[in-house]
């Protein structure tokens, strides 16, 4: 799993031809039909942007402990925050979905856009439409469209606007969510794992040291036998529980050299390593290269 997807990453995924991207400080905000986009596996993984869709047919949507299926006509909100995978079931769909940088808002709004309940940590993201309230829906994003392909000069402007008023026609509206029950406990177990863990990420500063790290650690906080917890995590990836924190330890302590100043030190210490050449020793044993290889790169 990536640390983040990242918005040219997302566009290569889902696009034969990878979009402009937005200028201006314009925060790459970009809107498309659903059907300009191809139907693609989706990793579960945090991006690095917003998304609000419009959304037509069956779909689900897997996110924090929860799966949610949709039916109908449904406005989905997702921010950099929450990890999610989102499965489209109808390969008719239709529907529109808006992307944009935090950026985008950033200038605009005192407290950024991460204040907004729909995009508040915890918040639930999705809201069941009814016919009437689609066409509104729908009209908003058909005139993104129209604007987005104007040469009016303020045109991000008056985007920004129209994002503005689509997140407070959804903030008047009770949000509303069909679970949808995982095929079977071994599966809820590793969502609930995997959401665990990735909660411990990203590092933000050598302060920062994750405290879970073991398979046993991750046991005892969901008040299972460690046993048990592999063996749920083992029949539904294929993977062990050790592997799975294993790779998510290194992927995070390549991100850590690639994109900061910190000394091999103070990565391994904030991994929740005792000692920087026990921290070596395991990078290069999952990576095939040395901390201070990448590091050079």
């Amino acid at each position: 799993m990536p640390v983040t997807e990242s918005l040219e990453a997302f566009y290569a995924r889902k696009f034969d031809k990878t979009p402009l991207l937005s200028q201006n400080g314009a925060g790459d905000f970009n809107v498309f039909r659903l059907t300009d986009s191809r139907s693609v596996p989706a990793p579960y993984t945090r991006y690095d942007f917003y998304k609000i869709m419009l959304i037509r047919g069956k779909h689900r949507c897997h996110y924090a402990d929860k799966s949610i299926s949709l039916e109908g006509s449904t406005l989905l909100f997702f921010n950099p925050a929450l990890p999610y995978r989102f499965e489209r079931l109808d390969e008719q769909a239709t529907g529109f979905f808006c992307v944009f940088k935090e950026s985008f808002y950033s200038e605009a709004l005192r407290n950024g856009i991460h204040d907004l309940s729909v995009f508040a940590p915890g918040a639930r993201p999705v809201f069941q439409l009814n016919e009437s309230q689609d066409q509104e829906v729908t009209t908003l994003f058909e005139k993104m469209l129209t604007e987005m392909n104007s040469d009016y000069r303020f045109k991000f402007d008056l985007l920004r606007n129209q994002v503005s008023e689509l997140i407070h026609f959804a903030m008047k509206m009770e949000p509303n969510e069909q679970l949808y029950h995982h095929p079977d406990t071994n599966a809820r177990i590793t969502s609930i794992f995997t959401d665990l863990l990735e909660r411990q990420f990203p590092i933000e500063s050598p302060e920062q040291c994750i405290m879970i790290r073991s398979a046993s650690d991750f046991a005892e906080k969901l008040a299972l036998h460690v046993n048990h917890l592999n063996r749920a995590v083992r029949l539904t990836t294929g993977k062990t529980t050790t592997a799975h924190i294993a790779e998510r330890v290194a992927a995070e302590a390549t991100a850590l050299l690639r994109h900061t100043t910190w000394s091999v030190s103070e990565i391994s210490y904030s991994l929740g390593f005792s000692q920087p050449s026990h921290f070596s020793y395991f990078f290069k044993k999952k990576t095939k290269v040395t901390p201070t290889s990448i590091r050079l790169d």
